[in-house]
């Protein structure tokens, strides 16, 4: 039988809904690494430097902050393969003067355009001032998602022989790697892992789990296959993954359609399963929380969204909390 895909839209922020549900801050003094965050203007919303401040400044402890790739302030002209660099230059410029807020960049550049890689690569190290850290070329795609990425990739492109001899150019700029895809697609990157023994590779958002459509028929077995996928690709030395990112549809929640937004401990319970997936199989020190603004937001408060993560690390030691908040990502990222 033919699967429909279900397109899954990211809900809009809400800050009178948000609002509703306030929240003490749970250890205000644990040092915190924002791992993953946008910036952007879309008619669906504003999410800048007053933004972005705002969250920072509501109560966690976080010390810096990592950019990473949406396809935000793209040049208008000139060389196609350069057009990504935009967005480089453009957070350089939002956040200078504050070395902490985006001091990690992760960037995009298309591997398939093999003879221009260096060059967009080098150009946004340039344009970076000391900040540029890796590249982020997603592979998501499902037969029962349709995909709201930025720069929606072709199905199978981990296994593009061109892909791969772009990814090759990495190394030798001493830039990292990190994909968003779908658990079903982890073999494809475990792969990709072995034949890149020496990059640094990440995974998003825990591994892209999916809790929709037919996902959503049998959840036992939807969970089994994802802890299978996690395993294989956690066997990879060379791969970290992101903790966060479920607070989108495509996770399988609709908090944003109730009264009230969901509290730290309705979201902790909810993604107890996946989280506690990735860090058995990763460890700590192959994990990093991530907030996922202003994505996440839709959904839920910063304060609330890092209170989750605080819960469902409770019963971790203070080595292993120091991984999951900042060491993983301090380290991966190059953040001193």
């Amino acid at each position: 039988m033919a699967i429909t895909p279900r397109p899954y839209s990211h809900p809009h922020v809400n800050d009178a809904w948000l609002g509703k549900l306030r929240e003490d801050v749970l250890e205000p003094a644990l040092p915190i690494i924002d791992a993953h965050h946008h910036l952007w203007e879309r008619a669906s919303g504003v999410y800048l430097l007053d933004q972005l401040q705002a969250d920072l400044h509501a109560g966690h402890n976080v010390r810096k902050t990592v950019f990473i790739q949406c396809g935000y302030a793209y040049r208008a002209d000139g060389p196609e393969h350069l057009k990504p660099v935009g967005e480089t230059e453009r957070v350089v410029a939002i956040a200078a003067g504050n070395p902490d807020i985006c001091a990690g960049i992760v960037g995009y550049v298309d591997f398939r355009q093999t003879d221009t890689v260096d060059e967009t690569l080098e150009a946004h190290i340039e344009a970076g001032q000391g900040r540029f850290r890796g590249i982020r070329q997603s592979a998501g795609w499902d037969a029962a998602v349709v995909s709201t990425t930025s720069s929606i990739p072709p199905r199978g492109i981990l296994q593009d022989p061109s892909f791969r001899a772009g990814l090759a150019k990495l190394g030798k700029h001493g830039l990292t790697y990190e994909c968003s895809l779908y658990y079903p697609q982890l073999h494809e990157l475990a792969a990709v892992a072995r034949a890149f023994p020496d990059l640094p590779i990440l995974a998003n958002h825990c591994a892209g789990f999916i809790g929709i459509g037919p996902y959503a028929d049998n959840p036992a077995e939807t969970l089994a296959a994802y802890k299978t996928a996690v395993r294989e690709l956690a066997a990879c030395p060379n791969v970290v993954v992101k903790l966060g990112g479920q607070a989108m549809t495509i996770r399988g929640f609709d908090w944003h359609e109730q009264p009230l937004p969901p509290s730290s401990g309705e979201m902790a319970a909810a993604w107890k399963p996946i989280v506690e997936t990735c860090v058995e199989a990763f460890g700590a020190d192959r994990c990093m929380f991530e907030s996922n603004f202003p994505v996440d937001k839709g959904m839920a408060s910063y304060v609330s969204v890092w209170n989750a993560f605080k819960r469902l690390a409770a019963g971790c030691s203070a080595s292993e909390k120091a991984a999951l908040f900042h060491d993983t990502a301090a380290r991966f990222y190059r953040l001193g």
